[in-house]
């Protein structure tokens, strides 16, 4: 009967005290983590840790929760599945446990002074946030739970999963050099002039229209705000019927004359008049000729390729020799008159802009600005903005041939994942360490991952600080 007391009196105490307190009287030690891995793997998230129970105690009533824990960058959290280890009589607890009960909970017996390990593997379904997370272990060995001891976590490791949809590319842009802006506009007027003159008859027959068509050529440049007007250049052409050095004399007289008309319309005082004149335009007739589906067209072609007849005056003779003149009756009509005209260059510059003035122009004017005008305008805005990406691709619609401007313009496809465009301009440049980049961006979001780990590589290898960048993104993309 006093047993009994002894043993009621006992457990009433056991129960005055409360339960953390009481279950610290047993458990000693700590765990160490050898090894561990965490990886996505499909639409989860797997876990696994190598875990060294030597230097833990756990009393053979009793058990030590070891509870993994992720926590992501902006505070998300999640508790894995607990490891439980368990002292004998808490062991054959367990083993007696309706599996029901025993719900998720991984258990291992502990054997006190023994080396021992533990495999700890779990899997979760994988949320995003966990792809920049930190992974962590809670070692409960008084059974205060997770509220009390979620502050007191062992840190493993930085968790960095990348998915291929996130990758933002870290790329080069060309910079482009400066330039004085040389333009030119250039043209043809198709002049009449009476048999034998060379003096300009603005109002004979169709005159006033052509010599209309040079003045709006002139007008356009000198009205512009930006211009000023360096050459206006005059290069005369006549055709091949007639002596050569008639055809001379006439060519470079009515070159003389238009280039004075026009210097006599607008009396320009900083600008170059330039003249030259080509007698018989022999190279003009054979493009016309072989474009066309005259008769006798390869006898024509032969006669003007002859290498043999060096006197221009006896290539025209054999053109009429043939088949009785028809095929040259044709070509006066229909070639001929083509040849008889006045070919026109105006050349002048723009004047350079203050980036905040070549911000006005952009989107009204562009082909005033320079592409490096263009880029200071692109670097006052965040890259891969937006606005940023605008510019080069205004850029690249003004200079569809620069190598910058493809380069740059793929760098903006790339970045709003245009693939389709980015590989069209980066055709268009030559090799070069920022085209690897680029083209490793490129095969990486057309899912070719091996070629982008090389081209990142050559980029590297070239000096290209930015490879590193997208190195180590692809390292950790499942």
């Amino acid at each position: 009967m006093k047993k009994n007391i002894s043993i009621l009196i006992a457990c009433l105490m056991m129960c005055c005290v409360p339960g953390k307190l009481l279950a610290q009287w047993g458990n000693t030690g700590d765990v160490q983590i050898t090894e561990q891995s965490v990886r996505k793997v499909d639409s989860l998230l797997q876990v696994d840790l190598k875990i060294c129970l030597t230097d833990l105690s756990v009393k053979s009533n009793l058990a030590v929760d070891i509870i993994p824990v992720l926590i992501g960058e902006n505070g998300q959290s999640t508790l894995l599945p607990k490891l439980l280890v368990t002292g004998r009589n808490r062991h054959i607890v367990f083993q007696r446990m309706p599996r029901k009960e025993a719900g998720g909970l991984f258990e291992v017996r502990r054997r006190n002074k023994e080396e021992q390990y533990a495999d700890y593997t779990a899997s979760i379904p994988y949320e995003k946030w966990m792809g920049h997370s930190s992974l962590s272990v809670v070692l409960d060995l008084c059974g205060c739970g997770w509220d009390d001891l979620g502050s007191k976590q062992m840190d493993l490791r930085k968790i960095v999963i990348n998915d291929p949809a996130d990758y933002v590319p870290v790329l080069a842009y060309m910079v482009p050099a400066k330039e004085v802006k040389v333009r030119s506009k250039s043209g043809a007027a198709f002049l009449d002039f009476p048999v034998d003159k060379i003096k300009i008859y603005p109002n004979y027959r169709n005159n006033s229209q052509e010599l209309a068509k040079i003045q709006a050529t002139i007008d356009s440049v000198r009205n512009d705000q930006y211009a000023t007007i360096t050459t206006v250049a005059i290069r005369g052409y006549a055709s091949p019927e007639g002596s050569y050095r008639h055809n001379a004399y006439l060519a470079e007289h009515r070159t003389e004359a238009l280039l004075q008309y026009v210097r006599d319309l607008y009396h320009f005082s900083d600008a170059e008049f330039t003249e030259s004149f080509e007698p018989e335009d022999w190279k003009g007739l054979e493009k016309m000729v072989e474009a066309s589906g005259m008769p006798y067209r390869d006898e024509v072609l032969a006669v003007i390729r002859d290498e043999s007849i060096t006197d221009p005056d006896g290539r025209d003779r054999r053109l009429k020799e043939l088949h009785g003149s028809l095929p040259y009756r044709y070509l006066l009509d229909t070639f001929y008159p083509a040849l008889r005209r006045s070919e026109y260059v105006v050349t002048y510059t723009i004047r350079p802009f203050a980036t905040e003035e070549a911000k006005e122009i952009l989107y009204t004017d562009p082909k005033q600005l320079s592409l490096e005008e263009m880029y200071r305008i692109a670097e006052t805005y965040e890259r891969g903005s937006e606005e940023f990406n605008d510019v080069f691709d205004i850029a690249v619609r003004m200079y569809p041939n620069d190598a910058a401007a493809n380069l740059n313009a793929a760098n903006a496809a790339l970045i709003r994942r245009d693939t389709i465009a980015a590989r069209r301009y980066l055709d268009r440049v030559p090799a070069c360490a920022e085209k690897l980049l680029a083209e490793g961006a490129l095969a990486l979001y057309e899912g070719d991952r091996d070629t982008a780990v090389e081209r990142f590589e050559e980029a590297k290898a070239a000096g290209m600080a930015e490879a590193e960048a997208n190195l180590e993104f692809i390292r950790y993309i499942p």
